[in-house]
């Protein structure tokens, strides 16, 4: 008989919400009990609903609040991050949105690893000589 293979982390989104709803909280309460344990005013509810639905995987800092205010332990959240950014898509394009580039980025934006002399539209700068 072989052994079972080890139960696969839980991902993160739905183990806040069902934390956050055992406590009988809102996604604005779960924002501002964080603020309040934190001392970081800016966190807001959207930010929690972006991390229920997966949009986003919150961070160490947040993962060690969120275990602290939910009451999970630390160790069951970050794995559970892990397993959600393994199990991330890559995020194609929908409506609104741009088919990501190298590096994830979105197609056409500068900053730091585009090429020098690209601009925001990704063409070629004109040259300054005549």
């Amino acid at each position: 008989m072989t052994p079972h293979p080890p139960p696969r982390p839980a991902q993160l989104g739905p183990l806040l919400a069902r934390r956050r709803l055992a406590l009988g909280w809102s996604q604005q309460r779960t924002a501002a009990e964080l603020c309040a344990a934190a001392g970081v005013p800016t966190l807001s509810r959207h930010e929690v609903s972006r991390w229920e639905r997966q949009r986003r995987v919150p961070g160490g800092f947040w993962l060690g609040w969120l275990a602290v205010v939910l009451d999970v332990p630390l160790v069951v959240l970050a794995a559970a991050a892990a397993a959600t950014r393994r199990a991330a898509p890559a995020r194609a394009a929908g409506p609104g949105r741009r088919a990501a580039g190298p590096g994830g980025r979105p197609a056409g934006r500068t900053g730091p690893g585009r090429p020098v002399g690209s601009t925001r539209g990704g063409a070629p700068r004109a040259s300054a000589t005549g």
